[in-house]
């Protein structure tokens, strides 16, 4: 089969790569759309010493699942930590940070910038018939946008400030706003933030007032950008992380202590009321979608994916 494949921080599509036959427990997903984000572009980069088929956000067919033939034919999507069950972690309910997991696209598992991959079968989510697939394959980023909800209560009375108008900002700013809370997206590009107003949701280049922010997320993926973010916090305040990056960042740690500011660490998340969000149009992704490239321009595409102003790019198997 055809895959993007990446090795020594250098990309080339392989025409050679076997099609996956499913292990025990687990399904063979024919890839019908995968999309490009900046956790791809940050391995590319060398944030994880990562080699084999990148890509984490699909939407797909099952071809074979010989553990639960039902799922044959299929149209889902899947979270992408494949867990083992039976470690301290795992037993302990917190499974997506598993000591054995693999994870689609980023550790040690191929991932979905190929014709076919697989994922254990209690992964997969099967896609509502009302959701088409260039909207279905925004699942997993916003399942991330989720994940924020289920760690920190947001109400109407909070002030909300998200840094980064990219790809996970515009899906982050839609997930935050069904709380009611005052919201204020802070971004560089006037086409990317016209998509945030489109949806009635505040937007500018410019930073709210400094320490004015009860909760502040951050998923500019830049060093600068978690800088101005934290700036924006009030004393006692939230400070979400979303971005990954390869290399180190510096913060002011005597300025978090006096301050008494809670850092919360923020990545995969809940996949069903993602789902359940883009069936009601609770969140439009459809207006963030910029090109549909074949996998043969996988590497193309990538190079597209990361130059300023786009938004997203899909692979099309």
């Amino acid at each position: 089969m055809r895959g993007l494949w990446l090795e020594d921080r250098r990309l080339r599509v392989r025409d050679d790569l076997p099609v996956p036959e499913p292990p025990p427990g687990e399904a063979r997903i024919r890839v019908a759309l995968a999309g490009l984000c900046h956790t791809d572009l940050e391995l590319v980069r060398g944030y994880y010493p990562y080699a084999g088929v990148l890509g984490h956000e699909f939407v797909g067919v099952v071809d074979r699942a010989p553990s639960d033939p039902s799922w044959e034919g299929r149209r889902v999507v899947g979270e992408i930590n494949a867990t083992c069950g039976s470690c301290a972690t795992c037993l302990a309910g917190r499974s997506s940070h598993c000591e054995r997991r693999t994870v689609l696209g980023i550790v040690n598992r191929d991932g979905a910038f190929a014709d076919y991959l697989t994922l254990p079968i209690a992964n997969l989510h099967a896609v509502p018939d009302s959701v088409p697939d260039e909207v279905a394959v925004f699942t997993e980023p916003v399942a991330a946008a989720f994940q924020i909800l289920a760690q920190v209560p947001i109400d109407p009375r909070d002030r909300v400030a998200v840094f980064g108008d990219g790809k996970l900002g515009q899906v982050i700013a839609q997930v935050l706003a069904t709380t009611g809370c005052a919201l204020t997206v802070i971004g560089r590009h006037p086409g990317k933030l016209a998509h945030l107003a489109a949806r009635g949701i505040a937007a500018g280049i410019d930073p709210p007032p400094a320490r004015s922010a009860d909760v502040v997320v951050d998923c500019t993926g830049r060093r600068e950008g978690l800088q101005a973010a934290l700036a924006a916090l009030r004393p006692r305040g939230t400070l979400m992380l979303k971005s990954t990056f390869a290399g180190d960042t510096a913060l002011n740690l005597s300025a978090i202590v006096v301050d008494e500011i809670t850092i919360v660490g923020s990545r995969c998340g809940p996949f069903a009321p993602a789902l359940a969000a883009l069936a009601s149009r609770a969140v439009v992704v459809a207006p963030l979608i910029e090109a549909r490239l074949p996998l043969a321009d996988a590497v193309d595409a990538v190079a597209r994916a990361g130059a300023p102003g786009v938004l997203k790019v899909l692979l099309v198997p």
